[in-house]
């Protein structure tokens, strides 16, 4: 899969990507913005932004008059935030690729930011965090971020807190988007059934009027943990839910694909060393999973479940066990294991890139982050070159007891128990 790559007079990078037999379009912006370029006073105004920005511009000035006219295409349009990036994307047939240009363009330099509207979605916004406060599954990795950043922006809540984003002003939004959305810090990314010097002109003519400004830096996050640390969040839940894993290493890393898969053969399917011990053999939870997480300077390792209570030292104890056996090299990895592990990614990966929206964020986050960008088949080759020794080598490295963190939502309050299983 080819890529072409441009950049603006004004600096916005542009990447575009034909898919052949392909007959839909997804334009992509993403921006180097989101949480952990926030203060505590405004923290949560990345994602607040991203809910207004299909509310209303200076040329289609309502909300219902831009989404009359998505639907009238047949088209999608969404955006999200992230503590590192914030991204905005339409996607539709290739005849309104030109429609897809102007809409996305136009909410980008020209959004309002109409009073109403931001009252009304503020209550819609401190309701998502109701929701997620709701819902431990999905609050555990927030909480367990917290821990293992501490009070840091990398540590805060995308969502941000209730009571700041009932303070919100439309002058906030002005405010932010003008330390952050230069066009020397955005990506314009194209996938589908494109022309790639056609689309380069179209995006040309709907950005190319964008003035550049130097923007905000984040603060690099140095972590310097000594020993292992335990947050519970008590809830009156009939589950626990735990994460429990270890710092590890930076986006860039050559450590970044042994630690993948590591993360793969731990938790990562029905097949895996985790689910086998904790679902199938012992019954313990329904959901078990590992997940290798990846910033520009930092990065995790962790294991998530929901169990009951009574079983949690239980759960603890075999997830421990399983790492110093991957670590030890009684329980190392076998080439078969690996290969498994392998394959299972890939295929995961070769699937999801039949999309034109995740091709789009597949090429356009390694734009925006700084990363040199490698197409899907460099990323196969790295994949398979991995080693068991690799693997093993990132184990000893990282699975160590100083680096442990567990955080727990539950009807729980004492962690010293806890505390004293924290070894590797």
């Amino acid at each position: 899969m080819k890529y072409q790559r441009k950049v603006l007079s004004n600096g916005i990078r542009v990447l575009t990507i034909p898919m052949e037999s392909v007959k839909s379009v997804t334009v992509l912006v993403l921006v180097g913005a989101g949480s952990r370029y926030e203060t505590k006073q405004n923290n949560g105004i990345s994602h607040f932004l991203e809910h207004m920005a299909f509310k209303g511009t200076k040329k289609r000035p309502s909300a219902m008059e831009i989404a009359t006219l998505m639907e009238g295409m047949g088209g999608q349009n969404n955006a999200f935030t992230s503590k590192e990036v914030t991204g905005f994307f339409i996607k539709a047939a290739t005849e309104h690729f030109d429609d897809c240009l102007d809409i996305i363009s136009d909410i980008l330099i020209n959004s309002k930011f109409p009073e109403e509207e931001i009252e009304k979605e503020r209550g819609v916004i401190i309701e998502e965090i109701n929701m997620y406060e709701d819902t431990p599954m999905r609050n555990v990795p927030d909480i367990y971020e917290r821990l293992v950043f501490g009070d840091t922006p990398l540590g805060w809540y995308t969502g941000g807190k209730k009571e700041i984003i009932k303070q919100v002003k439309r002058a906030d939004f002005i405010d932010y988007m003008s330390k952050l959305y230069s066009p020397k810090n955005m990506a314009v990314i194209v996938a589908g059934g494109i022309n790639s010097e056609k689309t380069f002109e179209g995006i040309k003519k709907y950005f190319g009027q964008m003035k550049s400004f130097n923007t905000l830096r984040a603060e690099k996050i140095v972590l310097d943990q000594k020993e292992p640390r335990v947050f519970i969040k008590p809830k009156k839940t009939e589950q626990l839910h735990l994460a429990l894993g270890v710092t590890t290493c930076p986006l860039l890393s050559p450590d970044r694909y042994p630690l993948t898969l590591l993360s793969v053969i731990l938790g990562g399917g029905m097949s895996s060393r985790l689910f086998s011990e904790i679902r199938e053999k012992r019954g313990l939870a329904y959901y078990v999973r590992t997940m290798s997480d990846h910033y520009t300077d930092s990065g995790t390792l962790t294991t998530y479940g929901g169990l009951n209570k009574d079983k949690i030292e239980e759960a603890i104890k075999i997830i421990l066990s399983e790492y110093r056996k991957i670590r030890d090299e009684d329980g190392g990895i076998s080439k078969e294991e690996l290969e498994k592990a392998k394959e299972m990614l890939k295929g995961n990966l070769v699937l999801e890139l039949e999309n034109s929206r995740v091709v789009a964020g597949f090429y356009g986050e390694q734009e925006i982050l700084g990363e040199p960008i490698e197409t899907p088949e460099q990323v196969l080759a790295k994949i398979d070159a991995v080693t068991t020794g690799d693997v093993q080598r990132v184990a000893k490295k990282y699975f160590v007891t100083s680096h442990l963190n567990l955080a727990i939502i539950g009807d729980l309050e004492d962690k010293s128990k806890l505390e004293k299983l924290l070894i590797l």
